[in-house]
């Protein structure tokens, strides 16, 4: 009898921590941020400009219209993961937008989910602002769907015209121009030249006239 209940105490205990360990490796944390944070490059002039976005607020950089709507990183438990859902749309000639990508960037491969544009590339490169430590399913996780607050349209169909707050542009680096009223240096003159003893000639008398001067 007292090892029938000793065994069922084990038992229980052994399911008890195994139980506690499947539901802590069923979720997985993960940091909400309010601001995301993209780099743009305009392949035409090859200038490059870093710009933070608010989440749901959307930013235009040349024809490109950004829409952030959740930004995330990973606890420093776990490895290194930042990743956004990012709307983007092209303003056509006719006032009408094109959505040219919608879905997940990551900061760590900004080549795997991009932005294909003959003119402009934009990729996210990390999160800004105090965030909120979450927990998600390990099953969501691994294929995340899109946030509720996100606009679904597929690439290449026709997006609804959103309100921008602020236009962004790469600059040009400063050119630096020379001071016009600054004083020029003074001239350094050059050493005088050393002056060597010439030999003696006697040109005020006729030839042979005047002392020797070798004294003879």
């Amino acid at each position: 009898m007292r090892l029938n209940f000793s065994t069922s105490i084990f038992r229980t205990a052994a399911f008890g921590l195994a139980l506690g360990g499947f539901a802590g490796a069923a979720h997985a944390d993960k940091i909400k941020h309010p601001n995301a944070v993209f780099a743009g490059l305009d392949k035409i002039t090859g200038r490059i400009i870093a710009f933070d976005v608010a989440i749901d607020e959307t930013v235009q950089f040349g024809s490109l219209q950004i829409t952030p709507r959740v930004c995330y990183t990973r606890p420093a438990t776990e490895a290194p993961l930042t990743d956004s859902f990012v709307e983007v749309d092209e303003l056509l000639e006719d006032k009408k937008f094109k959505r040219i990508f919608s879905g997940w960037m990551f900061a760590a491969s900004p080549g795997l989910h991009g932005v294909e544009h003959p003119v402009y590339d934009v990729w996210l490169t990390d999160c800004k602002g105090d965030g909120q430590l979450i927990q998600t399913p390990v099953e969501a996780r691994k294929e995340e769907a899109p946030p509720p607050n996100a606009d679904v349209v597929s690439p290449g169909g026709e997006a609804k015209p959103k309100t921008t707050k602020r236009k962004v542009e790469p600059k040009a680096p400063p050119v630096v121009q020379p001071d016009i009223g600054a004083t020029p240096p003074e001239p350094v003159a050059p050493p005088p030249r050393r002056s060597t003893p010439g030999r003696w000639f006697n040109t005020d008398g006729p030839p042979g006239a005047g002392p020797d001067p070798a004294g003879r």
